[in-house]
């Protein structure tokens, strides 16, 4: 029985890395009058490092006209991350990042069954807010049973911390929850915690492989394409599909 699903955020609720962050990034960039850019690829390569800050510093080492000083870096990077939070919620609250297709119906699905809702990401909280307040009101946090940002799991994915967590706030065993995740770093991260992952791939991790898990696909709202096969006759990846493989995935370890 599944008694928890546990959310990942920036991919698998809604493309903000794309539409959101990178957005934010550039303007925050152009604001502070910084003379670089990202483009969509190259905001691609940056998610290999895990963490807002982190990318900054990290490109900060191929930009020849940053801060040579390292504590010049670290605040020249908190200066920029603090701006782009502030824009992403801007571009938030515009209405210009929509919920990914299917996630929406998923987490009724989840209310009306009594199943429990989690948020696990290590993105910030201020960030989660943003997104979540816009599409389920203010009181957003009221509809989860647990909510772990970055404040509480300051180690990155794919570090189960944040994982762990919320598996102890929730009081449940790994196999009683499932993660929904989009990136291979969010799936290691789940399967160190040894909690079931349903995959679903975004823009950034369109060809995301991953051992194990109980299913991937590209979207919640489709049957097609997904990996075990959906029930042929649902209109979408609902409770019941992901219940089924639970399940299967359950008998098959037994």
């Amino acid at each position: 029985m599944i008694s928890a699903m546990l959310w990942d955020v920036d991919g698998t609720l809604a493309e903000t890395e794309r539409d959101g962050h990178l957005v934010a990034f550039n303007r925050a960039f152009e604001a502070l009058c910084i003379p670089w850019r990202w483009s969509e690829s190259r905001y691609g390569e940056l998610l290999t490092v895990a963490g807002g800050r982190e990318r900054l510093l990290y490109d900060m080492q191929s930009q020849p006209n940053a801060p040579a000083d390292l504590q010049a870096r670290q605040a020249l990077a908190e200066r920029i991350h603090r701006l782009k939070n502030t824009l992403y919620a801007e571009i938030v609250a515009g209405s210009h990042l929509p919920l990914r297709p299917g996630v929406l119906e998923l987490l009724q699905d989840c209310a009306q069954a009594g199943v429990r809702l989690g948020i696990v990401t290590t993105t910030s909280r201020a960030n989660v807010a943003a997104l979540l307040s816009t599409h389920l009101g203010p009181q957003w946090q009221s509809k989860f049973a647990a909510v772990v940002c970055a404040e509480e799991a300051p180690k990155k994915k794919p570090d189960p911390q944040a994982y762990l967590l919320a598996l102890d706030a929730l009081q449940l065993n790994p196999c009683e929850a499932v993660a929904m995740e989009d990136a291979p770093a969010g799936v290691a991260a789940a399967q160190a915690a040894r909690v079931p992952v349903v995959v679903t791939r975004s823009h950034y991790f369109p060809g995301a492989q991953a051992a194990g898990v109980l299913a991937l696909g590209s979207s919640l709202a489709q049957r097609q394409g997904w990996l075990p096969s959906a029930e042929p006759n649902a209109a979408r990846i609902d409770l019941a599909q992901i219940i089924r493989w639970h399940s299967g995935a359950g008998a098959a370890r037994r």
